[in-house]
């Protein structure tokens, strides 16, 4: 019997102890990150424009880069999100349920003329 009243008073004193919290050194505040290098800077061309458009009862996002449509995101009332993406570029759109499904090879634009 006291080797249990022991362990339960024992056990009462460690959970006591792990909720006194610990007193932290000196905190300095961090400084603020710097500045990015002269050229650097964000162009916000690069940036998606995303337009919502209410097309019957459906709600359609259309994702654009430089004025390019690349992708539209087609939202139905009932169902699942799908999305028409223009992989190649030349205007032709094929439907992919989800951003996840299956691998796909990386395809990125380096040079536009």
């Amino acid at each position: 019997m006291r080797k249990i009243l022991l362990a339960v008073v024992l056990s009462l004193a460690c959970a006591s102890w792990a909720q006194t919290p610990a007193r932290p050194p000196n905190l300095q505040p961090i400084p603020e990150p710097p500045a990015p290098p002269p050229g650097m800077e964000l162009d916000p061309a690069l940036e998606p424009q995303v337009t919502i458009i209410k097309r019957g009862i459906d709600t359609v996002e259309e994702y654009r880069i430089g004025g390019r449509l690349y992708m539209m995101r087609v939202i139905p009332p009932h169902g699942v999100p799908y999305f028409l993406i223009d992989h190649r570029g030349d205007g032709t759109f094929s439907r992919q349920d989800s951003f996840d499904s299956g691998t796909r090879v990386p395809m990125w634009v380096i040079r536009s003329f």
